[in-house]
């Protein structure tokens, strides 16, 4: 039998995490875009990745970043990455903390990978950067 609080806390402790991670814009343009065919995949995500993984104590919110984007950068995972990258923004990790944590990954699961993921990286600072100054001018 599910334990329903036991999920239902999880999925809240998910998305609380979710928004506190991607910001509440990006959760609400991909709620937006939940369709009834990816509804159960959206659930198993913010139950299973933000609720059971990126909630749990033992490892910051900095630390879980860094591991997230060498894994996704060693997967080929390049849209993940950028949106990791980004997320960084709100876990602390710093452009020099992904410059090492891509070093890794360039040692442990090749230099292409890293490669790709540094052209990545790049590109999306240089778009935090370019919004930040559009933000400015505004």
């Amino acid at each position: 039998m599910v334990d329903d609080d036991r999920t239902d806390r999880r999925r809240d402790q998910g998305e609380r995490t979710r928004r506190a991670v991607l910001g509440d814009a990006h959760v609400d343009r991909a709620a937006a875009n939940v369709t009834d065919f990816d509804a159960d995949f959206q659930d198993f995500i913010v139950e299973g990745a933000w609720g059971s993984v990126w909630s749990r104590p033992g490892l910051s919110p900095r630390e879980r970043s860094l591991i997230t984007i060498a894994l996704l950068a060693a997967g080929g995972h390049h849209d993940e990455v950028a949106m990791h990258v980004r997320a960084c923004r709100n876990t602390g990790a710093t452009p020099a903390d992904v410059k090492e944590a891509l070093l890794h990954v360039a040692v442990y699961a090749g230099v292409p990978a890293a490669n790709h993921a540094f052209k990545v990286a790049k590109e999306t600072y240089a778009a935090l950067a370019a919004a930040d100054r559009e933000g400015e001018t505004r």
